[in-house]
């Protein structure tokens, strides 16, 4: 089946079928019932459109390159296949690449991403530094940072209101009467971790409660570094009667902990995390979380990229927050104040 017979199926011209199955529809304001009459005529008839060729022709590559920090993390795999999902709507194919939380394997993974000729890349950062972004979009690169972020640059930046989750969390276990809390950290230096951690002190501060820096330990979003910082503040300062996890992942390893040391979550230690969990209200006990929009960060990092490779110019606003939604369960009671203290 040719593109010629696949366009007299559709009723439209060789031209209007080629962009349609390009997936550059929108950008030639083709109608959506062309589009679908097109698309409708190309499934029936078996015809697949060369990527090959058109990357030969047009020296486009219908490649967008996505680099997550862990993609076992159920939160960044679903970020990954929202933007899989937008993309290939669009007639782009998607490289995925797993960065393993090292700054040296990010910069490697985005150096090899670009030798594939990317039309794009989408990357929630595993660290720091951000030159090797900057010097890709420099170089004319369509690039859109999600999640971490930087507070400083000029990446477009799609992340979480974190501050508006960490204040709310904050305020739930005030509420249940806390006042001595412990926070479990992911990366210090890292824009979700800063901005949690500073609006929770602060919300803290406003209540007359004091954060100690001994009660502020942990050193990566992982369930690994939750356990282990837990265990430690736990034994050294027994007087916490409630923890607020940074990432699920590190609630995880909290609650790890939390089970060896034996304090029972709620009776003997709240919990409160922020991102929700696909099974957070069937864990025992369901937990009391900050929960991300998912979906609505992956989208809309994929529709700021797709818009940046048709050409369009940056929005305004280079970093945009999507609010989050507290859903309160089981894991915060008030304090038992048996002997801990």
């Amino acid at each position: 089946m040719t593109l010629k017979r696949v366009a007299e199926i559709a009723g439209v011209s060789i031209a209007t079928a080629s962009r349609v199955l390009a997936g550059k529809g929108g950008a030639h304001r083709i109608s959506e019932a062309t589009v679908a009459a097109v698309t409708q005529a190309a499934e029936k008839s078996g015809f697949r459109h060369s990527h090959l060729a058109r990357s030969l022709k047009s020296g486009q590559s219908a490649l967008i390159g996505v680099v997550v920090p862990d993609v076992s993390n159920p939160f960044f795999a679903a970020i990954a296949r929202e933007i899989t999902l937008a993309a290939e709507a669009k007639g782009y194919s998607v490289l995925l690449a797993d960065s393993r939380e090292d700054d040296a394997s990010e910069r490697r993974l985005v150096g090899q991403l670009r030798d594939r000729r990317i039309e794009g890349l989408v990357v929630c950062p595993a660290g720091l530094k951000q030159d090797h972004f900057t010097a890709a979009q420099d170089a004319g690169l369509p690039l859109v940072v999600v999640d971490r972020g930087f507070a400083d640059g000029d990446l477009l930046t799609v992340t979480s209101d974190h501050a508006q989750g960490a204040r709310a969390l904050a305020q739930v276990l005030l509420k249940a009467g806390h006042r001595h809390i412990g926070v479990l950290q992911g990366r210090p230096g890292t824009l979700a971790n800063d901005e949690r951690l500073a609006a929770f002190k602060a919300t803290l501060a406003d209540a007359g409660v004091r954060l100690p820096a001994t009660h502020i330990v942990g050193d990566a979003f992982s369930e690994t570094s939750g356990r282990t910082a837990a265990a430690a503040l736990l034994r050294e300062r027994p007087a916490i009667t409630a923890l607020f996890a940074l990432s699920n992942q590190i609630a995880l390893g909290a609650l790890r902990a939390a089970a060896e040391l034996g304090r029972v979550v709620p009776r003997d230690l709240s919990l409160a995390t922020f991102d929700d969990l696909p099974h957070a209200e069937f864990l025992n006990p369901p937990l009391t979380t900050a929960c991300q929009d998912v979906p609505a960060l992956g989208r809309r990092a994929a529709e700021l990229l797709l818009a940046r490779i048709a050409g369009e110019a940056k929005p305004r606003t280079r970093l945009q927050r999507i609010p989050v939604t507290v859903i309160e369960r089981a894991s915060v009671a008030p304090p038992s104040h048996k002997g801990k203290q």
